[in-house]
């Protein structure tokens, strides 16, 4: 027989670090005798940074005990020196006890005098084998922070399940998948999701890990969320949505994935711009053609000024964009809360290219149709284009013609 007692669940324990608890794990010692008491001694090599309770006791036949081993933090620190492997030992010592009395079938928490353990009055058995791993959550975020991807791993499967270690916070209130985030990292990622995490966890800035990702153009990171159900809505404490992050971003494919996965094109931000406003403001082209091949509605006003977004294009001057909205049938006679229409705004910065499309081309149209010379003139005068089309794709020239307006 090489041991009296076996150690339960293994010679690993894991030991949890949380910032302002205390630091402990527990370790389980079985006496493996059938008939005879065992007494252990279990003690820290490095004594002024554990503390193990209880230190020695009486082990009834095939019964167990159950030891805490403390860790204290060194002054000023977060984390361990070492981890989440350390090299601290310990010695566990045992012995037989026949003539012990117990007084009952339960184990003892009695303190054992030292020279029960003295090998030369009886056999005594030493185990060394007691090794620490430290968990908890500065251990996970550290190990995130540092890419390693194995101990990240081995410290989620040895952690207490019930504890919910891949939920694990940041002393910024940042989730591990949002560290992950921060470092670019879907294969941990894809780790960390194997451990089912909170994937709506909002952080402390109100983003959930999809709405962190969206806004840093993480692809990868965006498919793999969206494959695992993340939500593509804008989460209850932040103040745009992935698809509002992904379009100011100018970040094309994440958007794309956001909206094959059923974003809602129209939602709003918190101060009330659907994702085409921004896609404008921000001069976005290609986010705003896809959002609006996605059936982004142009009409949709603002909160805050009741503006669309063929206001915003006006008022950039953006002619590109002002011709897409209209050719997708945005309505140009809205009016924001100041009253104004898109030309209206266009006038107010001086845009003067886009005055016919926005109001003289039409009016040019009219005129031709009616035959008014006088009207035409004064329109040509003021910028219409003499070339430019309605929205059934007709010019001046045409509406004359088919009325029979030989003088326009």
């Amino acid at each position: 027989m090489d041991r009296l007692i076996s150690l339960e669940p293994s010679n690993l324990v894991a030991v949890r670090i949380e910032l302002g608890q205390k630091c402990f794990g527990e370790l389980t010692l079985r006496n493996v005798m059938f008939t005879m008491p065992v007494a252990f001694q279990l003690q820290p090599v490095n004594k002024g940074r554990y503390t193990v309770k209880p230190q020695s006791g009486i082990i009834v036949p095939l019964g167990t005990l159950t030891v805490e081993i403390i860790y204290h933090l060194p002054p000023g620190s977060f984390l361990p020196d070492s981890f989440p492997f350390t090299n601290d030992s310990f010695l566990l010592h045992s012995v037989v006890v026949p003539d012990a009395a117990m007084k009952d079938s339960t184990s003892s928490y009695d303190a054992i005098p030292n020279e029960w353990f003295i090998r030369r009055k009886k056999q005594v058995f030493i185990d060394s084998g007691v090794k620490i791993m430290f968990v908890g959550s500065p251990v996970l975020v550290q190990l995130v922070m540092d890419g390693s991807m194995d101990e990240i791993r081995e410290v989620l499967e040895r952690s207490d399940p019930s504890r919910r270690p891949a939920d694990s916070v940041d002393s910024h209130g940042q989730s591990l998948l949002h560290v992950a985030i921060a470092q670019s990292r879907p294969d941990i990622v894809q780790l960390l999701l194997e451990f089912e995490p909170d994937i709506e966890f909002q952080s402390r800035y109100g983003s959930t890990p999809l709405e962190a990702a969206s806004g840093c153009c993480e692809e990868l990171i965006v498919e793999l969320l969206l494959a695992h159900k993340a939500s593509p809505d804008r989460s209850e404490h932040s103040s745009r949505g992935p698809i509002h992050l992904a379009t100011s971003g100018g970040y094309f494919e994440v958007l794309r994935l956001l909206l094959l996965k059923g974003a809602n094109v129209d939602a709003l931000t918190k101060d009330g711009n659907t994702a085409l406003h921004l896609a404008v403001e921000n001069r976005r082209r290609d986010c705003t053609r896809l959002l609006l091949d996605n059936g982004a509605d142009p009409s949709v006003q603002n909160t805050r000024d009741g503006d669309t977004a063929l206001h915003v294009a006006a008022g950039l001057g953006d002619e590109q964009t002002v011709k897409l909205l209209l050719q997708k049938g945005v309505n140009k006679d809205i009016r924001n809360k100041t009253g104004k229409t898109a030309y209206d705004v266009a006038t107010e910065h001086g845009h003067m290219r886009l005055f016919d499309a926005l109001k003289l081309g039409d009016n040019l149209c009219l005129a031709a149709r009616k035959g008014e010379v006088r009207a035409i003139q004064r329109l040509v005068e003021n910028g219409a284009a003499i070339n430019g089309r309605d929205q059934h794709g007709w010019t001046a020239l045409h509406r004359a013609s088919f009325k029979g307006r030989t003088d326009a």
